[in-house]
């Protein structure tokens, strides 16, 4: 924070803490600062011992919904897994006579608060893509951070069709059994996503990265990084169980209309 004092020497500290003042299980966050000018002068303040803080938020967390919502993950995550067993093997066994190469395709990503996982899906692309991604930087459709090709040279045969269907996703549900994932989230970005994040992109890393979300469901039409992190922080904002529960419903209707990729 800007301001201006006799030794000339301007600093802030933010102190994130559980509040004793709020009602219910609630989490604030505190600007201490000096008070000689900027935003202190109209901003209402109390004191952390003898330094003065101005209170930037304050949110409840809804405990039992979270609880709610971990158990579900378990719950759901585990049937996928066990019912659709023999399409897993299908697909696996078609991933293999394809193309050299592993089955699953696994990478690093940031989840919640930071946390470094590795994210497993079905692989849909040659062996080498990684290397040959350079090639087609060119061809990037998206804007910002994001990188997606619709005809990316690298995807296999069954790599369209199970992309198509949003299949080479399953493996995720294992993700979510660790708890690294959730059934319902923002997209766990790469390592190299959010080496170029904003300060309030950073919004996306406060909860549970998920295999679905609003903008899997009503953000294809604009795939602006900007729309993207907008519904993130909309589902952050105002999440619920049921609004979960409609994001999954919603997410089967677009996996059934195959229109995942």
């Amino acid at each position: 924070m800007a301001s201006s004092n006799p030794t000339g020497l301007h600093f802030s500290l933010a102190i994130h803490h559980p509040a004793s003042g709020c009602l219910g299980d609630q989490n604030l966050k505190r600007l201490v600062t000096d008070m000689w000018g900027g935003l202190a002068r109209n901003s209402a303040t109390d004191y952390i011992g003898e330094f003065p803080a101005i209170p930037l938020h304050c949110g409840r967390v809804p405990e039992v919904g979270l609880v709610c919502k971990r158990v579900f993950d378990m719950v759901f995550s585990a049937s996928v897994l066990v019912l659709l067993s023999p399409v897993l093997a299908v697909i696996a066994a078609a991933i293999k006579l394809d193309s050299p190469g592993p089955v699953f395709y696994s990478s690093e990503r940031i989840g919640k608060k930071g946390r470094v996982f590795r994210c497993t899906k079905f692989r849909t692309m040659v062996a080498d893509a990684e290397r040959r991604r350079a090639e087609i930087m060119h061809m990037n459709e998206r804007d910002g951070v994001l990188f997606k090709v619709t005809r990316d040279p690298r995807v296999t045969r069954p790599g369209r069709w199970l992309r198509r269907y949003s299949l080479d996703e399953l493996p995720q549900f294992w993700n979510v059994l660790k708890g690294e994932m959730s059934v319902v989230g923002p997209r766990p970005p790469l390592v190299s996503e959010v080496k170029e994040y904003k300060l309030s992109h950073l919004r996306r890393l406060d909860v549970t990265p998920g295999i679905t979300g609003l903008w899997q469901v009503q953000g294809r039409q604009d795939p602006s990084f900007a729309s993207y992190v907008s519904l993130d922080v909309a589902y952050i904002d105002n999440w619920s169980v049921w609004l979960d529960f409609k994001i999954i419903l919603r997410t089967i209707a677009v996996v059934l209309a195959g229109t995942g990729a």
